[in-house]
């Protein structure tokens, strides 16, 4: 009995040990990070490699959809918008199929990143791009599925795809000068009503807060009721009973019109604290 436990454990440990054995993969993961201009690109993908076989034409058959890499469909993630092949695409992240031929490649952007392999058929609901890019050769083998971001610049960058004598690159565009333009213009605008207005309830000077509420209000088309709610307090803080009333009276009848009842209760409650008549 004795022997049969110690037996059962040994096989029980030696299946243990066996289950957390890790080996490596035949087409290892990857994962690229590359900021271009100012916007974020991911790409996802397992590498496959040549192993002495002739892949394009063989492999990847011409003509034929493929997964561009191995396992999980590769994807790309873009934080912004960007055109591609002068089509727009909306930030995000896509699945990258592509059909090879001798002298060009057609690469579609799909919306769909959730396949294993390639779709049986092309749901053209879920195309977002399509787009043909051309192939140039490499006088050396690439013996791994390689992808890279190349041709870096300000407002362009290319996804190239290589494997064996084979190169192939898409360009997108960023919106880095559309990005830049709009920041300028809004620094250069100074601060927004909501700057002033945070700036306001956090600003531990009630003076300087008293200025700032007035100057985010006096910005605002329509201040609502918890708008001048807030005006109020600081008023009120501020040693302005005579102000804070006048301003607690507007918010009270903003809350009302818009059937608020925590607000009617509490613009109710300051202005009898406050002595209003």
């Amino acid at each position: 009995m004795k022997k049969l436990v110690l037996f059962t454990f040994a096989l029980t440990l030696m299946f243990s040990v066996n289950a957390q054995i890790e080996t490596p993969q035949p087409s290892p993961a990857a994962k690229l990070e590359q900021v271009v201009g100012l916007t974020d690109v991911a790409i996802e993908y397992s590498r496959p490699a040549m192993n002495g076989r002739t892949i394009f034409g063989d492999l990847v058959p011409y003509g034929k959809l493929w997964r561009a890499g191995a396992n999980k469909n590769t994807m790309v993630t873009f934080s912004d918008a960007v055109v591609i092949g002068g089509k727009d695409l909306k930030a995000g992240a896509y699945a990258i199929f592509v059909t090879p031929s001798e002298k060009s490649w057609e690469v579609i952007f799909y919306n769909d990143t959730n396949n294993w392999g390639t779709p049986k058929e092309i749901d053209e609901s879920k195309v977002a791009v399509r787009v043909t890019a051309e192939v140039y050769p490499i006088e050396m083998d690439i013996q791994s599925f390689t992808i890279s971001v190349d041709d870096i610049t300000t407002n362009s960058a290319v996804i190239g795809m290589m494997w064996e004598k084979t190169y192939v690159g898409v360009k997108f565009e960023v919106p880095t000068d559309k990005t830049v333009t709009a920041a300028i213009e809004k620094t250069m605008a100074g601060p927004s009503a909501n700057d002033y207005y945070a700036a306001a309830v956090y600003n531990l000077d009630i003076k300087q807060a008293k200025e700032w509420i007035d100057k985010a209000i006096s910005m605002m088309d329509n201040p609502r009721f918890y708008h001048l709610r807030k005006q109020s307090l600081i008023y009120a803080k501020a040693g302005d009973k005579k102000g804070a009333v006048a301003i607690a009276k507007k918010s009270l009848e903003d809350a009302k019109k818009s059937e608020n009842a925590d607000y009617v209760k509490m613009n109710e409650d300051s202005l009898k604290e406050w002595g209003a008549k």
